[in-house]
């Protein structure tokens, strides 16, 4: 593992995953790909799995950890609960090393340089596990919006390192096999977009219930995009036909209009719904 604590995304590769985890990989690629072709993703950086190893292992917290857990029971719903609150609170009530601290506030005060003072930035969670055809990671750790301010990112930052102890990714790992201590946690720190504004949403590559690969499928709905990434819309649908794209035709083989009831939108006090 790369002693790093920080890195830009641009200069993340998909090989860069167990430093950083998939999510700030791929950001990296498509800041590095997609930046020459015009296409403009908000840029950032990525607090490494390293930082967040230097972090438990220097406040000695690392052991404390394998003491709660060591009779964690998996059928026990009550026990993990139990267990898994304990390590997040000694997580999040865990200072964070000085010259970490330092490291993350310098890379903030480059974006307000970048963006504005007090940037409002996302502040993501990557775990560095790979997805395994029988094991994916997706949403079981934590993200946070509209983050403004060098203290809260410091608090957010701590509140996803303590998420890779959520009840459900805590079950998730005894149930495949994964060692507690063999994956780890990045984060990434994002220029937030104000899609509040206007809209977001998902888009696959593939057509995600049949694996056809000449389909992309996308979703969208108003506001921020956290609404459907967490399923608690129902968003448009559309699924575009890639040979019919590449030829220059129209490529839109079918759409459906959501209900879209719900739009999350920006707020003094992090997000709102409408």
């Amino acid at each position: 593992m790369e002693e790093v604590f920080i890195k830009w995304f641009e200069e993340l590769k998909i090989e860069d995953v167990p430093s950083v985890g998939g999510k700030n990989a791929s950001l990296g690629e498509m800041i590095r790909s997609l930046g020459e072709q015009g296409v403009r993703v908000p840029n950032g950086f990525a607090v490494t799995a390293y930082a967040y190893k230097y972090m438990i292992e220097k406040a000695g917290i690392d052991i404390k950890i394998k003491e709660i857990l060591s009779d964690l029971d998996t059928h026990d719903v009550h026990n993990i609960a139990e267990r898994g609150e304990k390590i997040r609170n000694l997580i999040k009530n865990t200072p964070i090393p000085p010259e970490l601290e330092e490291d993350i506030r310098k890379h903030y005060r480059e974006m307000e340089n970048r963006y504005g003072e007090n940037v409002d930035v996302a502040v993501r969670s990557s775990a560095t596990a790979e997805d395994l055809p029988d094991a994916s990671f997706a949403g079981q750790q934590e993200t946070y919006l509209n983050v403004r301010g060098e203290e809260e990112l410091l608090q957010k930052t701590r509140d996803c390192f303590a998420s890779l102890f959520t009840n459900r990714a805590i079950s998730y790992r005894v149930d495949k096999g994964f060692d507690h201590f063999s994956v780890y946690l990045s984060v990434g720190v994002q220029k937030m977009v104000r899609s509040d504004l206007s809209s977001s949403g998902v888009m696959f590559s593939i057509d995600t219930e049949s694996g056809f690969s000449d389909a992309v499928y996308i979703t969208g709905a108003y506001g921020l995009g956290e609404n459907v990434v967490q399923g608690a819309v129902n968003p448009d649908q559309f699924y575009v036909f890639k040979p019919t794209l590449q030829k220059g035709y129209r490529p839109i083989v079918e759409k459906k209009v959501g209900s879209k009831e719900k739009r999350m939108i920006y707020s003094d006090h992090g997000t709102d719904q409408q």
